[in-house]
């Protein structure tokens, strides 16, 4: 039998090839804005690490963060506020910001730095916040339930911008500083342990699929605010 000729072959390559990317793009356009995430036991899935887990979750908190910068701005000058939208924006940080992502760092991070004797100064801050930022998330709930006249309007502008203001340099410190020296301090079986920690605590407490409710959650507020064509924003 006559063995294809090399031509042959690069063309069934390319074939094969393209099939493939075509299959992986009808996946990725499937379902709307959702974020691949760790269930289902693939290959990729395998390569989620505790740092990548707590940095996307970051990033639901960093498009709440936006959603405050605008209703802030909005009560200072009255316009139109969704009410109901800036309370489920502060539910959704209480829910996976502070019940469940922050827990995570005061329970499986945060000691491991305090017991290795490294970035000690820099976890107690991070804690100090935590509290902080839960007492400033609680303001921002009653206030969004109450009657707004003109002092709770102020009241919650200033709220808002506060919890901003803290989190944004907080959440880049430990990007930057602390979740990129998670792995050399545990060590590469730990790590790999740790995420699968990460995993039941995540469905225990958030359910399966979690992370892609919030991402979710968090779209149909910016929604709301009229704040999710990302286009309006380019210079």
């Amino acid at each position: 039998m006559r063995r294809p000729d090399r031509d042959t072959l690069s063309r069934r390559g390319f074939l094969a090839a393209s099939a493939a990317s075509a299959g992986l793009s009808a996946c990725a356009s499937k379902g709307g804005e959702t974020t691949p995430h760790r269930e289902g036991g693939g290959a990729a899935d395998a390569e989620v690490t505790p740092a990548e887990d707590l940095m996307r979750e970051h990033g639901v908190l960093r498009r709440v963060l936006f959603v405050y910068d605008d209703a802030a701005q909005r009560l200072d000058t009255g316009a139109a506020l969704p009410l109901d939208q800036l309370a489920a924006a502060a539910g959704l940080i209480r829910r996976v910001i502070e019940d469940y992502h922050e827990h995570l760092e005061e329970q499986h991070l945060f000691p491991r730095f305090e017991q290795a004797g490294t970035l000690v100064d820099l976890v107690t801050v991070l804690r100090t916040q935590h509290q902080a930022g839960r007492r400033v998330t609680a303001q921002i709930l009653a206030l969004t339930a109450a009657t707004l006249g003109d002092p709770e309007r102020r009241q919650l502008a200033t709220a808002l911008r506060a919890f901003n203001r803290m989190y944004r340099p907080h959440a880049a410190r430990e990007d930057t500083v602390l979740f990129p020296a998670l792995h050399a301090l545990v060590g590469g079986r730990a790590y790999t342990e740790l995420g699968e920690q990460f995993e039941a605590i995540e469905h225990q407490t958030l359910g399966e699929h979690g992370f892609e409710h919030a991402v979710a959650d968090v779209a149909r507020i910016e929604q709301a605010f009229a704040l999710d064509d990302l286009a309006q924003f380019t210079p």
